[in-house]
């Protein structure tokens, strides 16, 4: 099992930044990855980034150029910087962790916080 609370989003005017971050605990056996998904009014889930175990980074198309994924000095610790943010971006963000469940297949399965609200308003 595993816990993940991301910190509170906020409100930022058009152009504005905003960082979040997401801190996961509990007893999986390994990290595959942990990242950031959004979800919009009347819009489904998507990816915004990720970043694996070993380094490799992920990002949405709208979101290259613009949003930074990092992860902190300790293993369940990562942020999101957001850059020049757009008022289409209103959503609620999700942090997510795919957690090694198996030590010997390596399954993993996906651990979500409980989302946290970003208003991009004038």
């Amino acid at each position: 099992q595993a816990n993940l609370v991301e910190s509170v989003g906020g409100s930022v005017q058009p152009g504005g930044s905003l960082i979040l971050s997401c801190v996961a605990s509990g007893n999986i056996f390994s990290i595959y990855s942990m990242g950031w998904f959004r979800q919009a009014p009347g819009k489904q889930r998507e990816l915004v980034s990720s970043l694996t175990s070993n380094g490799v980074t992920n990002y949405a198309d709208f979101g290259k150029g613009r949003f930074t994924i990092s992860r902190g000095l300790g293993p369940h610790t990562v942020y999101l910087q957001m850059d020049n943010l757009k008022a289409e971006e209103t959503a609620v963000y999700y942090c997510n962790e795919e957690g090694v469940v198996h030590p010997t297949t390596l399954m993993t399965r996906p651990y979500w916080g409980q989302g946290t609200q970003v208003n991009v308003a004038s």
